[in-house]
């Protein structure tokens, strides 16, 4: 289809999916480049495979083709002008050699390949294109990071030497960018190493600059860490724990023991779990990012309230409240939707919650209600982060009962969201607020909304069933407040 559609111009497959192909990996995004009218073409192959069509980047000639594949995921291909005389002066101005790769659709089994990438994909190296690369565009320094992480390449010392130069200049880079990089990292099995990376880089400041606050704040027992390596552990964690709950158990970390009991404790849940990280808020971003994006900021707020008392234990209580402030205002920063905004405060703002309720004698219907009455859908998130929080306080294995007690808490939170949320956590009113209205003669405003979540509540619970038995409560309520 393309090469129909594309007669009368030059077109080649480069960058990331030929060096995926290369290296027998999946390749899912195409990109192209085109010696005249990119977005024109690209717009007939948007119209000819029912895609959608949207411009990338107008001075550059660019544009997005979006295929809507099986199962709601999506495929971008896209179509960029070729810069320079011929397409090996377009490579050369690259980033890295193993992305300076190309093949044209007219002689597909001819490499086009002028510095060297593909020795260097057989050396495992990330390499500049020139020495230039990264003034000219500092966000290359994120992006060397990420695909030396995705590949498990090394950083060529040459190249690691004009990212250290060139750090300074991410401060001029939009937040936008520094945002799809940040992001793409965060959609890596296992991101923590990406992180660590970026911070001995000394990037880290300038993209997540909360994150160096966390540095060197103790913790009391049974915390092994201070808060940064607290939060990089449970970053880790995280990764392991969804490679075990949510990608299956053939994970090479399902003979550990502690990710044996969880994952034969919630393994029913997996295939559900899966769907639920996948699903996309925005753009291509989707749940199991953001949870990694909480997981770094879970405990932000930690320096911001550090108590002492006495001097040699730290108090934090509150701490969450801060931290999902503080998530939300870098989400604005980084330009991230409303719903990824308000999904990640939410994610923070409850990671508590679990530890809380597994200290009560038993967990109540009214408990497990009103905690995803709150936490709505990140109340799964707060679960899993729960989770790696409590293994990221350990340096070794965790104790055993209290790891049992956080993981029959995750069973009977997730249990009451996926498997009764729609068969009694969540009924059908039996009534409206119109109804307290004419019955009780009450006006509209805060007590109204208050009365019908009391209703539902107790309705959840088992102890009304009625339209009379929902209008006695109101009654009886209203009469509590009067006294």
């Amino acid at each position: 289809m393309l090469a129909d559609q594309s007669k009368g111009r030059k077109v080649w497959l480069v960058g990331g999916a030929l060096r995926d192909h290369l290296l027998e990996r999946e390749a899912i995004d195409l990109d192209f480049t085109v010696d005249k009218d990119a977005r024109k073409l690209a717009r007939r192959i948007a119209d000819a495979m029912q895609g959608k069509y949207f411009d990338l980047d107008l001075e550059r000639e660019t544009g997005r083709v979006i295929l809507l594949q099986p199962g709601g995921k999506r495929r971008m291909i896209d179509f960029a002008m070729m810069r320079g005389s011929d397409i090996r002066e377009d490579l050369l101005d690259r980033d890295f050699s193993i992305n300076a790769l190309a093949v044209s659709l007219e002689e597909p089994d001819e490499l086009i390949d002028p510095s060297g990438g593909l020795q260097d994909l057989k050396d495992g190296l990330v390499r500049s294109c020139n020495p230039n690369a990264f003034q000219r565009d500092p966000v290359r320094v994120l992006r060397a990071v990420r695909i030396a992480t995705e590949l498990n390449f090394r950083i060529e010392q040459q190249t690691l030497s004009q990212v250290k130069q060139a750090i300074d200049g991410l401060k001029r880079i939009s937040p936008e960018r520094i945002r799809d990089e940040i992001m793409r990292m965060l959609a890596l099995p296992r991101p923590g190493r990406a992180v660590r990376v970026l911070d001995h880089l000394g990037a880290l400041a300038f993209v997540l600059p909360e994150l160096e606050e966390l540095k060197g704040i103790s913790q009391p027992a049974p915390h092994a860490y201070d808060v940064w390596e607290h939060t990089l552990a449970v970053v880790d964690r995280l990764g392991v724990l969804l490679g075990v709950l949510a990608d299956g158990p053939a994970s090479d970390d399902s003979g550990d023991l502690v990710l044996a009991q969880a994952s034969l404790v919630l393994g029913r849940f997996r295939d559900t779990l899966r769907k639920h990280l996948d699903v996309e808020l925005s753009m291509g971003r989707c749940v199991r990012q953001l949870l990694f994006f909480a997981a770094l900021y879970h405990d932000a707020g930690k320096p911001v309230i550090r108590l002492e008392s006495p001097p040699d234990k730290a108090s934090f209580h509150g701490h969450e409240v801060v931290s999902s402030k503080l998530v939300r205002e870098r989400a604005g920063w980084l330009r991230l939707s409303r719903a990824e905004s308000d999904r990640l405060a939410l994610i923070v703002r409850h990671h508590m919650r679990p530890e809380w309720l597994e200290r009560e004698p038993k967990i109540t219907t009214r408990a497990m209600y009103r905690f995803f009455r709150q936490a709505g859908t990140a109340g799964v998130d707060a679960i899993l982060l729960s989770l790696a929080d409590f293994l990221g306080k350990y340096t070794a294995t965790p104790p055993e009962d209290g790891w049992n007690r956080r993981v029959e808490t995750a069973r009977q939170l997730l249990a009451a969201f996926f498997e009764r949320w729609n068969q009694g956590m969540e009924p059908v009113p039996l009534l409206r607020g119109s109804d307290l209205i004419a019955v009780l003669e009450l006006k509209p405003g805060p007590q109204l909304g208050q009365l019908l979540e009391a209703i539902r509540e107790a309705q959840v619970c088992g102890e009304i069933t009625s339209y009379d038995e929902a209008i006695n409560l109101a009654r009886s309520l209203i009469e509590e407040i009067k006294d």
